[in-house]
């Protein structure tokens, strides 16, 4: 079913609009179909769209409404998302790719449904002041006046909310959902390749009766709206998920205006087998290529094994992706699917080719597979890397391609885990717990899973280094988008 240009509308200043602006065909990477036309945002409903975000936050009508009143309506926002579960299931499998089988998908849809709520309670739990732990000497002054100095959080104003195409609701909803309740006002700009589900976004808003301007969403082909978004001065902040390239730039774009910034960017993320836990290494490729292809920033594409038992674990974990069924999202069937372009699966043979002629041996796939004719897949790929410096070992290649490299010991896998440019994530698997802990505790990255992962919400994440600056969830993930304003008190001893 390919959706008409009237189905896919601009949501600003609280109306559904069509946009003026270039129309756009969103394909299916697992069949290449058109599933849609959308059209884009001119220049000058993005310009229309800040002026509305603008005029909402500086009224007041959203960040000066008690709290309570802020989650009453974003609890109504969320039960019109949970209304269109299905909706958003389907269109996750048609534009993003992932199979409808598989476990990521519920991190795609179900996941993110539940936190919704969950951050709205985390929120709750939050006081908006705090009182700086002043010592005695300097809470009262030699007139015996009696001082008290003030945490007061409040909202960052305008943010523009720019989001990756792998996880588009999950992203989109870890943008907008703390950015609203802390009070801003919100302009959310989708990827051009994902950009279906967030049109009910604007949807939810409308049902959810929030004010006028308080969100608003944006469509594009190309990046002229991004930019815009992260140059004008009617932005206060930017959020962005996507590749460390483009974070950079939109650092640069931001500069001028000194917009405060989140950004999610790449990951190569290590995954550490210690001695006494490699037998677990088996299905560590598995686990990342059938992980939606591959394309995932904090997974552990770097497969550490000591290198007495590399050769053993490169052959059982070959034997794992024997029965992989490459195909289709929609077919129950299908235990992998597509990456998200033509342009993601060269990039993927790409490196194959570099990682090799760097002397890489290519243990399982490596190429296109010969079925299906359709779409962007690549088949599940085991390196056999000689060592941390491969190409394919240094660079996030964002599809299913995992490197195995052996380690002589604990500091030589640790030196070689924090060989990278990122620090987004990493894993340790360890039957000594205190083992495994003393090991991450070495790694350079913003979150460390000690034998297994956590994505809740009452939990951050974020990279260092190029994989990004601020957190998203958890505490951090809501108080980024606050300012702090401190208020120091005098009174009494007059």
């Amino acid at each position: 079913m390919t959706e008409t240009t009237a189905n896919v509308q601009l949501f600003i200043n609280g109306a559904r609009v069509n946009g003026e602006g270039e129309i756009f065909p969103v394909i299916s990477p697992g069949t290449e179909e058109i599933i849609a036309q959308v059209p884009g945002a001119s220049a000058a409903q993005v310009e229309a769209a800040i002026k509305a975000a603008r005029a909402a936050y500086d009224s007041g009508s959203w960040s000066l409404l008690a709290p309570a009143e802020r989650v009453a309506a974003l609890t109504r926002f969320m039960d019109y998302l949970k209304s269109q579960a299905q909706r958003l299931t389907d269109l996750t499998i048609r534009e993003a790719g992932c199979p409808v089988s598989s476990m990521v998908m519920m991190v795609q849809v179900q996941l993110p449904l539940m936190q919704g709520y969950q951050v709205l309670d985390l929120y709750q739990k939050l006081p908006p002041f705090e009182e700086n732990p002043l010592p005695l000497n300097e809470r009262i002054n030699f007139r015996g006046a009696v001082g008290q100095s003030i945490r007061h959080y409040r909202p960052v104003g305008v943010v523009a909310a720019i989001s990756s195409y792998n996880y588009p609701f999950f992203t989109n909803l870890w943008k907008v959902m703390p950015a609203l309740v802390t009070g801003n006002c919100v302009i959310l700009r989708p990827s051009p390749l994902t950009p279906l589900t967030a049109m009910i976004f604007g949807e939810a808003a409308e049902a959810a009766g929030l004010p006028p301007g308080v969100l608003n969403v944006l469509t594009e082909r190309g990046a002229e709206g991004g930019v815009t978004l992260s140059t004008h001065p009617g932005v206060d902040m930017v959020a962005f998920t996507g590749s460390t390239l483009v974070g950079k730039s939109v650092m640069q774009q931001a500069a001028a205006t000194m917009k405060r910034l989140q950004l999610e960017l790449g990951g190569k993320s290590a995954q550490i087998y210690l001695p006494d836990s490699v037998a677990l290494a088996a299905s560590a490729a598995a686990q990342v290529c059938f992980a939606h292809a591959g394309q995932g920033c904090a997974l552990g594409t770097r497969i550490f094994v000591p290198e007495s038992e590399k050769a053993a674990t490169l052959q059982a974990m070959a034997a794992s992706l024997q029965n992989a069924v490459i195909g289709n999202p929609a077919d129950k069937a299908t235990t992998m699917g597509p990456v998200i372009s033509a342009a993601q699966r060269d990039r993927c043979e790409r490196y194959v080719a570099m990682a090799v002629e760097a002397g890489a041996r290519v243990v399982a796939g490596g190429k296109r597979p010969a079925a299906p004719n359709k779409g962007f897949y690549f088949e599940p790929t085991i390196l056999d890397t000689p060592d941390n410096k491969n190409p394919a070992a240094q660079e996030e290649i964002f599809g299913p391609v995992v490197s195995v490299i052996g380690y002589r010991d604990i500091d030589h896998v640790v030196e070689m885990a924090n060989d990278s440019i990122y620090g987004l994530s990493g894993y340790v698997y360890g039957k000594d717990t205190n083992q495994a802990l003393a090991v991450a505790a070495r790694i350079r990255t913003g979150t460390v899973n000690v034998n297994g992962g956590m994505m809740g919400a009452y939990a951050s994440s974020g990279g260092w280094g190029s994989s990004g600056i601020g957190r998203e969830r958890g505490v951090e993930g809501l108080r980024v988008y606050q300012q702090i304003q401190v208020i120091n008190v005098q009174g009494g001893g007059q």
